[in-house]
């Protein structure tokens, strides 16, 4: 099997060395970090295990080479961008969005009708140019066809991330994962960002008020929608929050904060913006998700003003 990651950083780097070990597997990032990791191998510590990685990665794609997966693993706000510069390669392979936030399988599908969506539970810090730490491991990577179904090209997927020691599983309900996934994101990421703090801190009764609004909106959201959670309702996600995912995450610092710390752009646009988008169009108010994704993007644009 053949792998190409595009857009590899913390998460990719980190994924493409686990792969490393049982598929062939070629990793684009930006021409430095390319450079250093070809000279040193790729350092991977935390919950996956400690060692270093050595494989091809490059700031360009090898010419005349067919990948069985093409693995996206850019911010979301650049897939659009990504799908129109590497179009030729995608039509020919199985591309598999390892993304964020809502809205990057529908564009990828506007350049492949071989769609395969994900969920990662997995928190992942980018030390330096060849070094990634894994924070966290919260649940299995699941897999599964765009928007729905399950085939034989899924299921070889997860047994080869399955061998190479990450824990995958197969899925029929692609889209509702994800959208579960995105709850998880909007509930955790912004208000992580904005206020500065580890997950383990947000439990506190002023943090846990907003999550609890922003957890409600999201519910009627994905009602209107049609896309079944998978949580019940309200009470029974706030429990699993509280309960199970956040004391495994309770020091992982999100990757929204690690933007917001290094002056990046965020993805909050199609996390909590996206549910304010979705209650728009079904006449649904959605001020907390809105608000935070104000305040998030102040934030992004408080960094990119020359006199601050």
């Amino acid at each position: 099997m053949n792998v190409l990651i595009l857009g590899a950083g913390a998460v990719g780097l980190g994924i493409a060395a686990k792969l490393s070990e049982v598929v062939e597997v070629t990793a684009l990032t930006r021409e430095g970090p390319a450079g250093t990791i070809t000279e040193h191998g790729l350092t991977l510590e935390g919950a996956w295990g400690n060692g270093t990685y050595r494989f091809p990665c490059s700031s360009k794609p090898p010419s005349g080479v067919h990948f069985d997966y093409i693995l996206i693993t850019t911010k979301a706000y650049s897939t659009q961008e990504l799908c129109r510069c590497y179009a030729g390669l995608l039509r020919n392979s199985e591309v598999v969005s390892l993304q964020n936030g809502l809205g990057s399988e529908e564009i990828i599908s506007g350049f492949t009708d071989r769609v395969i969506g994900s969920v990662v539970m997995t928190g992942f810090i980018r030390r330096d140019e060849h070094r990634v730490h894994v924070t966290a491991n919260a649940g299995e990577t699941l897999f599964g066809r765009f928007p729905v179904g399950m085939d034989k090209s899924v299921q070889q997927l997860v047994e080869t991330f399955s061998e190479a020691g990450i824990p995958s599983r197969g899925v029929v309900d692609i889209k509702s994962n994800l959208w579960s996934k995105n709850l998880i994101s909007c509930t955790l990421n912004p208000i992580s960002a904005v206020l500065g703090v580890r997950y383990g801190m947000l439990t506190r009764g002023p943090g846990w008020q907003i999550i609890e609004g922003i957890t409600r909106e999201v519910f009627l959201v994905a009602g209107a929608e049609g896309v079944p959670l998978l949580w019940e309702n309200p009470e029974d996600y706030l429990a699993y929050l509280k309960n199970e995912l956040i004391p495994v995450m309770s020091t992982h610092t999100s990757s929204m904060l690690q933007d917001i710390t290094f002056r990046r752009r965020t993805e909050v646009g199609f996390m909590n913006g996206a549910i304010s988008r979705f209650g728009e169009k079904h006449g649904i108010a959605t001020p907390y998700n809105e608000c935070l994704t104000n305040l998030v993007q102040f934030r992004e644009q408080e960094h990119m003003d020359p006199r601050v």
